[in-house]
């Protein structure tokens, strides 16, 4: 039976520039089933997520739910919520973690803040390894079940960073996905050995290119001028490129500067993928959105 990563796959379709965008990452844990809509579809209460959802909008925050690889029957539930939240610039990336008993006292918290990089000490700085958050959420597409949940098992198993099933980090057609903490990549179409090879990068303090979909903290455009100048430069340290978009729509015009001082100036034009896919598994053909480099020089110090 034809998935939509099989067709993501035998089209050749590029990863770069694809990742789910968001400056600061919400993260509850939520034990149990979810549905396709986790926030108001699992047992977190419902009016809590809609809440935490439409508190988010607009401000840079993303929320979703994370619970621990394995499985997860609808049975007792956790008298707490682990919390962790992370911020992902380059210029000061963190994570936090803490506990709340309700969710609903996330909702007191200063979500612009948090989205501009402000945590306002909320819970304590997390000091261990890489968070590798696995897209799971069957519900939302089959692909992400059946190729996320025994990776992030797998991960869980071997040791090699702290793992966890999240509820939608995008791209399905990419599974499996991973997004990894601190820095706030994202990475698709895993075998367990790449994940082990990007979690051991990130504890270096450095990203995979081959298979990045891009740093979450940037938008669309600079994902791409991003990950062309770290083809040409091999450049994988992750805090080593800051990114400026010029305003407008396509094509764009992306300042990409490097913490040495050298200065790249890129060009960024949207298309449309060809021919018709699905970008989800159960969706009708459709022609996602991609981000193409056409013009890259380096700017004269």
């Amino acid at each position: 039976m034809s998935t939509c990563t099989t067709l993501s796959h035998e089209l050749a379709e590029p990863l770069t520039a694809t990742a789910a965008t968001a400056t600061t990452w919400l993260l509850v844990e939520q034990s149990g089933p979810w549905g396709a809509r986790a926030l108001t579809g699992s047992h977190l209460d419902a009016g809590v997520g809609a809440a935490l959802e439409a508190a988010a909008e607009g401000t840079g925050v993303r929320v979703a739910l994370i619970r621990r690889p394995g499985r997860h029957p609808d049975g007792a539930l956790a008298a707490r919520h682990e919390v962790l939240v992370a911020h992902t610039s380059p210029a000061d990336p963190w994570v936090r973690r803490g506990h709340v008993a309700d969710p609903g006292e996330l909702l007191a918290l200063d979500f612009a803040a948090l989205g501009a990089g402000d945590h306002g000490s909320l819970g304590a700085p997390h000091d261990g390894g890489p968070i590798a958050l696995v897209c799971t959420n069957g519900r939302r597409d089959r692909c992400c079940a059946l190729l996320g949940r025994p990776l992030a098992a797998d991960i869980a198993a071997a040791g090699h960073g702290e793992a966890w099933e999240v509820t939608h980090l995008g791209g399905h057609r990419f599974s499996p996905t991973m997004l990894v903490l601190p820095h706030g990549y994202a990475y698709g179409r895993l075998t367990a050995e790449s994940a082990k090879e990007v979690l051991a990068a990130t504890a270096a303090g450095r990203t995979v290119p081959a298979h990045s979909r891009g740093r979450s903290y940037w938008p669309r455009p600079a994902q791409a001028a991003e990950q062309a100048v770290r083809e040409l430069t091999a450049e994988t340290a992750a805090d080593a490129l800051t990114l400026r978009v010029s305003p407008g729509g396509s094509p764009w015009t992306v300042d990409v500067r490097h913490a040495d001082g050298r200065h790249w100036r890129a060009g960024v034009a949207e298309s449309f993928s060809e021919p018709p896919r699905p970008e989800s598994c159960g969706k009708g053909p459709g022609t996602p959105s991609r981000m193409d480099v056409v013009a890259l020089e380096a700017v004269a110090r």
